[in-house]
């Protein structure tokens, strides 16, 4: 049996906002391991999911369908990157994805991602700038900058990157 839209979309709510209150995207692996199985006994939770699934597929329906989506919808929303970039909210010419980014209308190109995708982030820059007519790459926004990200020589490797690109703003996370 399906689980209803009405359903689904009332678990995603109520999943996504507790995963906002923690900082979802920060917990290890075995936190949101313990997340999971807390829910699956939950009533509200595990308990409303069995009528429509085999209770032993509740825990890998709440990872993969409610919670799949969780982490790139965050990581989507625009406003962030453009805070810490010093930019207004502007309508964008142009939007990307894999990795986010926005041309804005005065041509300026600005991406964002996890430090990990640090490259990925500074080449779609240099490359949506080169494309554009009027494109200047101005800004990268580094998200969940940990392990060894936080070391001062990979930091100077990743500036060094960006500058060598033309990229004007690093900023980390």
């Amino acid at each position: 049996m399906r689980v209803p839209d009405d359903v689904r979309a009332g678990m995603r709510r109520k999943l996504w906002a507790f995963a906002d209150t923690v900082d979802w995207s920060r917990l290890s692996w075995g936190e949101k391991s313990a997340h999971y199985e807390a829910w699956t006994r939950d009533p509200e939770v595990g308990g409303q999911l069995g009528h429509y699934m085999d209770q032993r597929r509740v825990r890998v329906y709440i990872k993969d369908t409610v919670m799949k989506g969780y982490g790139r919808s965050r990581l989507a929303d625009p406003s962030g990157a453009m805070r810490v970039l010093g930019i207004l909210p502007i309508a964008p010419a142009k939007e990307y994805e894999r990795p986010h980014g926005r041309l804005l209308a005065d041509g300026r190109v600005i991406a964002w991602g996890k430090a990990k995708d640090w490259k990925a982030i500074l080449m779609s820059i240099h490359e949506r700038a080169f494309e554009s007519k009027e494109g200047r790459p101005y800004g990268a926004v580094l998200s969940s900058a940990v392990g060894r990200f936080t070391d001062d020589n990979t930091r100077r490797l990743v500036a060094d990157a960006a500058k060598k690109l033309g990229i004007e703003k690093l900023v980390w996370l």
